[in-house]
């Protein structure tokens, strides 16, 4: 099968004014930044969650602590995704509890990769709230997941993906809504 483009969502300046965007609603939500960390999943959510804190930063004039879970052995789907999954560290480097935790990924599809980061961080103490930011929402939960902040909301059929494209993985800086086309023969 061939993945085709169909159109591109965000760019660059896109991605920024999103994050920031959003770094200005968490710091609104929650009065400032006392007692409040920020945790990304990774991959991208852990790149986008560091843009954010810094980003908060620049506002407030403090830095919060900033974390990355790796979801890999909490998934349900786990044999489905490869023989040998690869997994990867979770860095948290400060205690969780009793803070407002800032939960952020790139994509929010069925809500399954969230409950996981919620399984998990929950294994590593007791938080005040933990609150969900997203770069994308494109709908189509299947569990009662929602996420408090939003970069864009995108409408996609099931057929389409979201990919997110970040320097730091990727090279460019983009995110576009992809489908895979049937190749004739």
């Amino acid at each position: 099968m061939n993945i085709r483009t169909k159109s591109k969502v965000l760019d660059q300046p896109g991605i920024r004014r999103s994050v920031q965007r959003i770094a200005h609603e968490i710091i609104e939500k929650n009065q400032g930044l006392e007692n409040v960390a920020i945790i990304g999943i990774k991959t991208r959510g852990a790149y986008l969650a560091e843009r954010i804190a810094e980003s908060m930063a620049g506002i407030e004039g403090k830095k919060i602590p900033v974390g990355a879970l790796d979801i890999t052995m909490y998934r349900d789907d786990l044999t489905e995704i490869a023989e040998q999954p690869v997994v990867h560290a979770t860095e948290i480097g400060f205690d969780i509890t009793g803070k407002k935790i800032i939960l952020v990924d790139d994509v929010l599809f069925s809500g399954r990769t969230v409950r996981c980061a919620l399984d998990e961080l929950i294994d590593f103490g007791r938080p005040a709230n933990i609150q969900l930011a997203v770069l994308i929402d494109r709908g189509h939960r299947e569990l009662p997941i929602r996420p408090d902040y939003t970069g864009k909301n995108i409408p996609t059929s099931k057929k389409e993906s979201v990919e997110v494209r970040l320097k730091e993985t990727d090279g460019s800086e983009e995110v576009v809504v992809v489908e895979a086309e049937k190749e004739e023969r």
